[in-house]
């Protein structure tokens, strides 16, 4: 994997960077927007600048790269044994790729949802839940390849602002390659099972007091004065690890690309690097069209929603963030650009929903036996809406992203469930579903008959 196959382009001016020339907080010195890697021979971006600029005959064969992608997965090679690096090809970022730091990240599972396809209507449900990668969170295939580019350009610190999830995330991948890494998180606005990772992993951590966009702030003058990579998804390789899941779900299908694919809206880099994802995979022939993808935020946290609204996307204002759903409450998200032109590239839509509407998406996930980390339940939410106005249809076959596993916030489902968590204003016309998907334990004495007769009155 030769590093000069690839380029880093500003998004917004286009002005093109050396790899090598890139600095501190990855943004462009003329316009202040971010940057994305490119692969001059092949790179397919969002936009007329990319039209028929690729000579085609530098690209990979598609049939050979399905065939080699799935004979990795039968390796005992540590490279292919990870869903990322599994699909080296269309990330070529390293020099050496001994420099790779990796924990089997990816290969993660589409799972249908028989329930929620019953109660939708949809009968091509599926959720790809990158829950199950190695810290619990979709932001591992992001680090295992930001990370190893840090480590092959000689960093010993790396440095991320987080909700929970990317500080876990770093803090393995720094471990375990050897490296120390700094964490800033909001203090008392992160869920305790996220920040228990990133301090077991031994990352130093450090609770400011502010928000998430406050953290990031700190952060940016922070690796302006001191040698620390920083590792947020304002990093355009986190955003080529990120990518693959993309590719799992159309080998998951028999490379054929889903009508839909429903994704959190925090930060919105998940959404740009899949929709990077697709879009390539079109470009170079490994699939024959590209799927809508739409983005759901909370109503509490919700400013791309504000944004689609008001000017269909051409301007951003901050919102001051809150929602119980902590991976997603982001009021100033760094790719926000980069999530309007992927959804106006697919035809997709960006949807806002309720604290209420959250919770119960989040139970009836649970019931289908995967459960989720309650920003992933916004998938489900929001498709219910996206049916009910007609942007949906429920023939399409339409695949939810699953960010985060449901230990991510253990609290957020024991209050679900005791009844606690949602005010009565909260929950409003919500009553009945929320109270027919509430689970709280029952106490009894040690007495079969009391079990019996519970289960007599539970069964009939």
């Amino acid at each position: 994997m030769m590093q000069d196959t690839h380029q880093l382009r500003c998004t917004g001016c286009a002005r093109v960077n050396a790899p090598e020339d890139l600095k501190d907080t990855f943004r462009c010195a003329e316009c202040g927007d971010l940057y994305e890697v490119e692969y001059p021979a092949w790179s397919a971006r969002c936009g007329p600048a990319s039209a028929g600029t690729a000579d085609k005959r530098n690209f990979p064969n598609p049939s050979a790269l399905r065939w080699l992608w799935k004979e990795r997965r039968l390796s005992a090679d540590w490279k292919d044994q990870s869903g990322v690096w599994r699909f080296r090809e269309l990330l070529p970022i390293l020099r050496d790729e001994e420099n790779i730091v990796s924990l089997r990240e990816g290969n993660t599972p589409l799972y249908a949802l028989p329930r929620a396809a019953r109660k939708t209507g949809v009968a091509n449900l599926y959720a790809k839940q990158q829950g199950m990668n190695p810290t619990g969170s979709f932001k591992d295939t992001g680090m295992t390849a930001a990370l190893s580019v840090a480590r092959e350009r000689g960093f010993n610190w790396v440095a991320c602002a987080s909700t929970g999830n990317t500080s876990a995330a770093m803090a393995a991948y720094a471990a375990r390659a050897g490296m120390r890494s700094l964490v800033l998180i909001p203090q008392g606005k992160i869920a305790w099972g996220k920040l228990s990772q990133a301090v077991d992993y031994g990352a130093l951590t450090c609770q400011l007091h502010t928000d998430f966009d406050g953290c990031v702030r700190v952060l940016a003058e922070i690796v302006h004065r001191a040698p620390i990579y920083l590792l947020n998804s304002v990093n355009p390789y986190r955003l080529e690890g990120q990518k693959t899941p993309a590719l799992e779900i159309c080998e998951e299908l028999d490379w054929h690309v889903p009508d839909h694919v429903i994704v959190p809206g925090g930060n919105l880099a998940n959404s740009s690097a899949l929709g990077k994802a697709f879009l390539e995979m079109k470009h170079l022939g490994l699939t024959d069209r590209l799927p809508k993808i739409s983005v759901i935020q909370a109503e509490g946290a919700n400013p791309l929603y504000r944004s689609m609204e008001a000017s269909d996307g051409r301007e951003l204002a901050q919102v001051e963030a809150h929602t119980r759903a902590s991976a997603i409450r982001i009021g100033n998200p760094a790719s926000w650009k980069k999530a309007v032109r992927v959804v106006h590239a697919t035809g997709g839509w960006v949807e806002q929903v309720t604290e209420a509407e959250i919770a119960l998406a989040k139970a009836e996930i649970g019931a289908e036996g995967i459960g989720c980390e309650p920003a992933s339940a916004v998938t489900l939410a929001g498709l219910q809406k996206l049916i009910a106005s007609r942007r949906l249809d429920p023939s399409e076959r339409v695949v939810l992203l699953l960010t985060g596993h449901t230990l991510k916030d253990s609290d957020y489902t024991i209050h679900y469930h005791r009844g606690d968590l949602l005010s009565a204003g909260e929950i409003g016309s919500l009553q009945a579903e929320i109270d027919a998907t509430t689970r709280n334990p029952i106490e009894l004495d040690p007495d079969p008959d009391q079990v019996l007769r519970v289960l007599d009155r539970v069964a009939g």
